[in-house]
């Protein structure tokens, strides 16, 4: 790629920490969370609620993270406003209401209504999220999936912001009842999936661990995985948490990072323990003495390891194309 568009580099530089690596707090969850915050009784979680737990967590993470992941529900205005998101940090936002349309075994994407491209722009966020469930084996489905995705994609080159897809893959009728089945599976639809988003015109790749290590024990193979995701995706990938405890995604960050990935997007496994707890004080103390440490250890791996957004679109030093005078005139 010989060059990236103004808006475009200034998205992915601001979401990136100074080695050019993703390291981002996902906080973006909505129905998960509340079901997080009362099991019993989710809705009963009130507004208040869900606004006061990220604006927490962002006043402590902020500093630590290269971007937050935010809704624009609950968390994005709200954090901007409530000066609890450094201004030092990307901020991205998403753009899909939570859950999906259509069976659990054929999902569809809807946008959220009242939101878009353009507000997220205009607001100053630095990048668009979407959150997919994606089977490329599910062909009817998967189309509709991918003409969303082009849909979005082509407006963000419009509004010239960053698109980072999430794609999560999801078990067939027949696969709900054999979950050991789903995951021999698993390595293939994460790499198809890959092969299949990079083609269209986004700039990151949010991806699953392209193997289920509760059921593959093979590092060996698990790390293989890792470098044909690499070599299937067109663009830079980073790693999301998928809800696994904190020791099992540090295992896969170290293996995403040493397999070619640009670093990750964590959600719950950084905090999720802290929803649980009884009162504020003991969440805050989570959050600082418990996430932080978390966050500031995966960070360091992935720096360590990992490999530079803009080294996976062909530029070694981080600089782009040289632009011509006068290139404003038709910008």
């Amino acid at each position: 790629m010989d060059r990236l568009s103004p808006g475009k580099l200034r998205g992915l530089q601001q979401i990136a920490d100074r080695k050019g690596i993703l390291t981002v707090c996902a906080l973006d969850h909505r129905g998960s969370l509340r079901k997080a915050l009362n099991k019993e009784n989710p809705d009963g979680v009130s507004y208040e609620d869900m606004v006061q737990f990220k604006l927490d967590l962002c006043r402590i993470v902020s500093p630590l993270a290269s971007a937050v992941l935010l809704d624009p529900i609950y968390g994005a205005a709200q954090a901007i406003a409530a000066g609890a998101l450094s201004g030092r940090i990307g901020l991205l936002v998403s753009t899909e209401m939570t859950g999906y349309s259509g069976e659990s075994t054929a999902r569809v994407t809807t946008l959220l209504p009242g939101w878009g491209v353009s507000k997220i722009r205009r607001m100053g966020a630095s990048a668009v999220k979407l959150l997919i469930y994606f089977r490329p084996d599910v062909k009817e489905v998967a189309s509709k999936q991918l003409d969303l995705v082009k849909e979005l994609a082509d407006e963000c080159i419009r509004e010239d912001i960053p698109l980072l897809v999430e794609s999560v893959a999801y078990p067939t009728a027949a696969e709900k009842s054999r979950p050991e089945e789903f995951s021999k599976k698993k390595p293939d639809l994460v790499l198809e999936a890959a092969r299949q988003l990079t083609v269209l015109p986004i700039d990151v790749l949010k991806s699953e661990f392209p193997g289920d290590i509760s059921y593959e024990k093979d590092d060996g193979k698990l790390q293989t995985y890792c470098r044909q995701l690499t070599e299937a995706s067109r663009l830079p990938w980073v790693l999301l948490s998928a809800g696994v405890n904190y020791e099992q995604f540090k295992k896969e960050v170290e293996m995403a990072s040493k397999g070619g990935a640009s670093g990750f997007m964590a959600g719950r496994a950084l905090w999720q323990e802290g929803a649980r707890v009884s009162s504020r004080e003991e969440r805050l103390a989570f959050f600082r003495e418990t996430t932080a440490a978390r966050l500031k250890e995966i960070a360091d791996m992935a720096d360590t390891w990992g490999t530079p957004w803009y080294v996976r679109m062909g530029h070694e030093d981080g600089k782009f194309a040289d632009l011509a005078e006068g290139w404003y005139k038709n910008y």
